[in-house]
């Protein structure tokens, strides 16, 4: 049986980004990713290795030739996890979507925690990252804009 699980992301260069609750910040960075994580229940340690890898060795920011060669690594930037079930909202039926395969919070708190714990060690920097389950606002300044779709099902 093929797994059909996937980790999804959307990966956002933004020349800053910030997360409050309640209106009180609880997290920012300047230059670097925000990132917004979607977890599915099937989801595994080979899935955190191979996206957090990728992730650190994207080359989506400019050299001094203006031309996107450099990594987040390369300008030792910085990165902002928020965790976002929705990413895994199926449409196809009705207008009302449904998550049915955003796995729970017990299943997707500790690959969240080890995706975050991952993504650090490879880019050698502590993740900055919203607070899972909370009602957040998210506030960035998206940098091209260049916004790229990443999931360990089709990895394209």
């Amino acid at each position: 049986m093929i797994n059909s699980a996937k980790m999804k992301t959307v990966i956002q260069r933004v020349s800053k980004a910030s997360v409050y609750i309640e209106q009180k910040e609880v997290s920012s960075i300047n230059e670097g990713l925000l990132i917004l994580l979607g977890i599915e229940t099937e989801d595994n340690s080979e899935d955190i290795n191979w996206l957090c890898k990728k992730i650190s060795d994207l080359r989506i920011f400019n050299d001094d030739n203006k031309i996107m060669n450099l990594s987040v690594k390369d300008i030792s930037g910085e990165i902002l996890v928020v965790s976002q079930f929705t990413l895994h909202a199926l449409t196809k039926k009705g207008n009302r979507p449904s998550y049915i395969k955003a796995a729970q919070p017990e299943l997707a708190i500790p690959i969240y925690q080890a995706f975050i714990k991952k993504l650090g060690q490879e880019i050698n920097k502590e993740i900055k990252t919203g607070v899972f389950g909370a009602m957040m606002e998210v506030s960035l300044i998206n940098d091209g804009p260049v916004t790229i779709i990443i999931d360990t099902k089709n990895k394209e």
